[in-house]
């Protein structure tokens, strides 16, 4: 065998695989900056593309947030209790001796249900600004729609199907204020569908400013004085401050892209 000398050239090395196999990039400083990704100082890859590319994707609704669902569902069944309950509370006491509504009798009755509650003086809770006085409604708010039980049922139910999806759709995880409102809207439909579906009609006896007349002899369209005539209950009232909550909040809605109103920490931008 003839020695190899000085200046012959020596034969190429051959490349060695790299244990991930063969067309993989070797791992180092250089192996983010070889997948198109800026390397940080240790060599690993920046996640501030991926950051920036998130940034203006929309915030993930309600639906997926434990959290959410807590404050919807707690605010529901707060508010349906309470309305029943003090449904139930009135009608035992407000007149002097237990009323029972019967669902038959308000079918036959119905739009005139006057007879089927005994006359009985109000129950005068802040003199001049709360009445309790118990009357049964056959329409909706403000006595709209007397008689129309069976539209009043279905309505209902699409509202408060609207209302879920609203929930899920539209707000964001962090948006308490908004859940709460959906919260109490559901609750006051539920509470008025629970009355018309086992009575026949709602049950009503919050009668707020009695004897406050409209100035300068003013009345309204049906015939009466007083600065608010309607009679209403605790369902009612929780759809009022649902709605007012729910308008508020669509004015103060931030902007989809502002993490304000998703609950998560902004992310920091990338130096």
């Amino acid at each position: 065998m003839q020695p190899r000398s000085e200046d012959q050239p020596s034969e190429p090395p051959t490349p060695r695989e790299h244990p991930e196999g063969p067309g993989v990039a070797p791992a180092g400083p250089d192996a983010a900056t070889n997948r198109g990704v800026p390397a940080t100082p240790d060599g690993s890859a920046s996640a501030a593309p991926e950051a920036d590319a998130n940034r203006g994707a929309p915030a993930a609704g309600a639906a997926r947030s434990v959290r959410a669902w807590a404050v919807l569902l707690g605010v529901v069944v707060f508010g349906l209790v309470t309305d029943l309950w003090s449904k139930a509370w009135a009608f035992a006491n407000v007149a002097g001796a237990p009323v029972v509504v019967d669902r038959a009798d308000v079918l036959r009755f119905t739009p005139q249900l006057r007879g089927l509650i005994p006359y009985h003086d109000p129950m005068v809770v802040i003199p001049r600004l709360l009445n309790f006085t118990l009357v049964l409604n056959p329409g909706a708010v403000f006595g709209v729609g007397a008689g129309k039980r069976v539209f009043f049922i279905l309505f209902t139910l699409l509202a408060i199907a609207v209302a879920l999806w609203v929930f899920a759709k539209w707000t964001r995880p962090g948006d308490r204020a908004a859940h709460v409102g959906l919260g109490l809207l559901v609750s006051g439909g539920l509470g008025n569908l629970y009355d018309r579906v086992a009575f026949g009609c709602v049950r009503d006896f919050i009668h707020p400013l009695p004897g406050v007349r409209l100035p300068f002899g003013l009345r309204w369209p049906g015939g009466s004085p007083d600065v608010w005539p309607y009679v209403s209950n605790v369902a009612d009232l929780y759809l009022l401050i649902g709605i007012g909550m729910l308008l508020v909040y669509s004015w103060r809605r931030p902007e989809p892209d502002d993490p304000r109103g998703s609950g998560e920490a902004p992310t920091p931008a990338a130096s």
